[in-house]
């Protein structure tokens, strides 16, 4: 089986590449409907489940990985970015989309900080916002620094949640990354 995946992989890690002390890992929570296996160098599989990420720069190699035809890659890819602060990984985070199965299996194994925890994001209606959910605008909003309206209606995909702040979500309309106050949409 293990040779399998080390063939599948091209006998490099499957995040970043490198060739070098291979080793197989299931991506947690294990599924029936995907396969759940994925092939990591040590460097890779030292900081991908981490708490915190710490090498941002070596991350910018999920630019490709996110794109794998492999479930548990591109699964491992998105709880990766999702852990990173940063202007490019919101973009791709942004780009993104997975079916509801896939992203369902993506959250149920993604751990966050207790901060993170704390703090909890509501819709309109009070239903939970997550990272990465899709949201409609229940107003007409202006943007400002922009010259354009935010129409009601509008599917904001992918959204992050501002940490800090529980009224707060980011998203990107138009191509513009801005923040939306979670009382203007809905679930």
């Amino acid at each position: 089986m293990s040779q399998n995946y080390l063939e599948r992989s091209d006998n490099s890690c499957e995040l970043c590449k490198a060739q070098l002390e291979l080793k197989i890992f299931q991506i947690e929570p294990e599924t029936k409907v995907f396969d759940s296996a994925i092939v990591l160098c040590e460097n890779c599989s030292n900081s991908a489940f981490a708490e915190e990420i710490q090498d941002v720069q070596h991350w910018r190699c999920l630019n490709e990985s996110i794109w794998s035809e492999y479930d548990a890659v591109k699964v491992l890819s998105w709880r990766i970015l999702n852990k990173i602060d940063q202007d490019w990984s919101r973009d791709l985070l942004d780009m993104i989309y997975f079916d509801d199965e896939l992203h369902k299996w993506a959250e149920a194994g993604f751990k966050t900080s207790n901060h993170v925890d704390q703090v909890v994001h509501l819709d309109s209606n009070g239903a939970v916002l997550q990272n990465g959910d899709t949201v409609t605008l229940i107003k007409e909003l202006d943007v400002k620094g922009a010259n354009f309206s935010a129409k009601r209606g509008t599917a904001v995909r992918n959204i992050r949640l501002v940490h800090d702040n529980p009224e707060q979500i980011e998203g990107k309309i138009e191509g513009q990354s801005i923040v939306i106050l979670t009382k203007f949409v809905k679930k």
